[in-house]
């Protein structure tokens, strides 16, 4: 009900969002005779913001058109590569005319980005896609959002998003021989499950792993959100968060974990920061200073645009990432595609290089989780293994901005490049799969 209640009142308010954007435009306006009165820069940036926080936030345009990579002018063109129900494998394929730039854009490695499922959009990662379009091919994969998927489609568990991983996997190694895998927080868990089930049945995995801000292992350094995931029952959160979707939407009737409550959750965490940001754009729209207003504008576009999780998938990763902490328990069972019952076995893995990242400041996954990683990796030899904790950074600032630009995403090139050599398939060949039970521990 309480999602039925959400989209009564976003729909009561569009029509006065509309209002409050006409009429800032209207007072803004110099040519207007309202805008001949000193007030009403202050009426304008009021309407302004009221337009801000009433407006419905639509999924963004990653917006990638061009790229400047090493003085030459590359053009982007973003496609889809695999459609699946509930994600988009999405290619940002780069063209040049120089037949120099394009041939060293042909040598450079293949790059799988795995982007959260955790209530915004691949969108986030517009900044990590950018930079690391300057020296490789790259995907990434782009979530659905559950409201939009009709009931036909089928429901989506924790289990379908590791099997999804693999699938994207071997599609690159179809194409290039073999790739690289980034994931960024909440997929660091199933993408190591993901390449631990390929290691186990002796497929060719990934030649480097880069693991960020993850919560391989939440019992280390525990945040507000773990701690709110492991004292809450499993029964509690299926009772209280999960709604289904109303019927003006196609995927209407799936049971979901709402896009507008992980937003308010969000909000929540730092109340004081985001009233101090609105105070501040409000007064930059009076002082007209276009380029802070533009940036609030499109931070804000980012990240009061949510999409909701399909039921079974949130439930699963609260139960099995944050209550049980299955992966570091090595008690962690996924059913793959062909229906077996697979163990997660992070030791299995062999040959993959993996690399952690965590913010020194990071909120959202604590100290120590995602290096935990390499505990559980314990067949990777040591060379072929880092860490970097990055002073200063709070989670988003080891993807996105300057500390990411400066300071991460360096030590991410080097460390791909490092590993580029490795087990491959031949170009174009179909990886093959050994089909195996491993029957979980009684």
């Amino acid at each position: 009900m309480l999602y039925q209640i959400y989209e009564a009142q976003r729909n009561l308010m569009e029509p006065f969002a509309d209002f409050a954007h006409a009429a800032s435009k209207l007072y803004g306006n110099p040519l207007s005779p309202f805008g001949h009165n000193p007030f009403a820069q202050r009426v304008s940036a009021s309407y302004d913001l009221m337009y801000r926080l009433w407006k419905d936030y639509e999924k963004p345009q990653f917006g990638i058109t061009t790229l400047d990579v090493d003085g030459s002018e590359v053009a982007i063109h973003e496609r889809v590569e695999i459609d699946k129900p509930f994600c988009e494998l999405r290619r940002f394929k780069r063209f040049s005319d120089e037949p120099a730039t394009l041939e060293r854009l042909k040598g450079q490695p293949a790059v799988l980005i795995v982007a959260p499922l955790s209530g915004h959009y691949a969108t986030l990662l517009r900044d990590t896609v950018r930079t690391m379009l300057t020296d490789h091919k790259v995907y990434i994969t782009d979530w659905k959002n559950a409201r939009i998927v009709p009931l036909e489609q089928g429901e989506f568990h924790l289990d379908d998003y590791v099997n999804y991983v693999q699938e994207f996997i071997r599609h690159l190694q179809g194409v290039y021989g073999n790739c690289h895998v980034i994931s960024v927080c909440q997929p660091t868990v199933p993408v190591l499950a993901a390449v631990s089930l390929m290691a186990s049945r002796g497929e060719v995995t990934p030649l480097t792993m880069t693991m960020m801000g993850g919560p391989i292992d939440a019992r280390k350094s525990p945040t507000a959100v773990n701690n709110l995931a492991m004292n809450k029952s499993y029964e509690w959160f299926e009772n209280n968060v999960i709604y289904r979707v109303p019927t003006n939407f196609p995927g209407a009737g799936r049971r979901v974990y709402p896009g507008f409550l992980q937003h308010t959750g969000f909000v929540a965490m730092n109340p004081d920061r985001h009233m101090s940001s609105h105070y501040d754009y409000f007064k930059n729209l009076i002082r007209g200073e276009d380029a802070s207003t533009e940036a609030h504008r499109k931070f804000y576009d980012e990240y009061n645009a949510v999409l909701d999780m399909d039921a079974d998938y949130y439930l699963e990763t609260i139960r099995v990432v944050f209550q049980e902490f299955a992966l570091v328990n090595g008690s962690w069972d996924v059913i793959s595609d062909d229906g077996e019952l697979e163990r997660v076995q992070p030791q299995d893995i062999k040959t993959t290089a993996h690399f952690t990242v965590e913010g020194e400041l990071d909120d959202i996954s604590g100290s120590g989780q995602t290096e935990a990683a390499h505990a559980l990796c314990s067949g990777v030899p040591k060379a072929r293994q880092k860490h970097l904790e990055v002073d200063g950074a709070g989670h988003y600032g080891i993807f996105s901005g300057r500390r990411w630009r400066d300071t991460v995403y360096p030590q991410v090139r080097d460390f791909i490049r490092e590993f580029n050599e490795g087990p491959r398939l031949k170009a174009g060949a179909a990886p093959a799969r050994k089909a195996r039970q491993i029957k979980a521990a009684a």
